[in-house]
């Protein structure tokens, strides 16, 4: 445990994975973080500094979690994650068996499905890992299938259904979902900005 870790009450860290024991594997959480209430975080996890998550968060084992994670209430992180440095996982998402680079935007109950052909007993022997590179963003509701590779800064639009690989600055919509512009012919409509995400440069 690192310095200034912050528990909140009814959580649970450091529960053995099936068929272990209490001990016999280590858990790392970074300083300065947050877990709030009715989190759970299994044992073989490491936790970079300053993760936050939200209440009844679940953080299964054999996932690696960068530095300034948020995570959002009631999400599910199962077996086998990713999870790059300044990345927002927002409430009620699933993932298993996903690599979220750094900078990642995952809007509300997002979905990264992790089997090809439910339910296969052999499913975690297909390799189906998602990749979603650096400074991409996925809109609330969408679900991504197995092995779709998103590129990096790619908009997924909210309520999108990702079946194949999505290009570097592409926005997509829809189910299932198509590339309809690029990043940089974006507008703001309100007029703030000459364009979304130029405040990133």
């Amino acid at each position: 445990m690192g310095k200034n870790v912050e528990i909140e009450h009814f959580c649970i860290i450091g529960k053995p994975e099936r068929g272990k024991k209490p001990g016999d594997s280590d858990t790392v959480i970074g300083d300065d973080s947050i877990i709030r209430s009715f989190t759970t975080i299994y044992a073989r996890t490491k936790i970079g500094k300053r993760l936050q998550t939200g209440h009844g968060v679940l953080i299964r084992e054999n996932n690696i979690i960068g530095n300034n994670v948020s995570i959002g209430t009631n999400s599910a992180l199962e077996y086998g994650n990713t999870i790059g440095n300044n990345t927002r996982i927002h409430t009620g998402c699933f993932l298993e068996n996903v690599k979220l680079g750094n900078n990642v935007f995952i809007g509300p109950n997002v979905v990264f499905t992790d089997d090809p052909h439910p339910p296969c007993p052999q499913y975690k022997e297909c390799g189906q890992l998602v990749i979603v590179e650096d400074d991409a963003k996925i809109g609330a509701n969408s679900t991504i299938l197995p092995s779709v590779k998103i590129g990096k800064n790619a908009l997924i639009a909210a309520g999108s259904v990702v079946t194949k690989d999505v290009k570097p600055n592409a926005v997509v919509i829809g189910s299932a979902a198509k590339e309809v512009k690029k990043i940089n012919e974006l507008k703001c409509f309100k007029g703030f900005f000459k364009r979304p995400y130029e405040w990133e440069r």
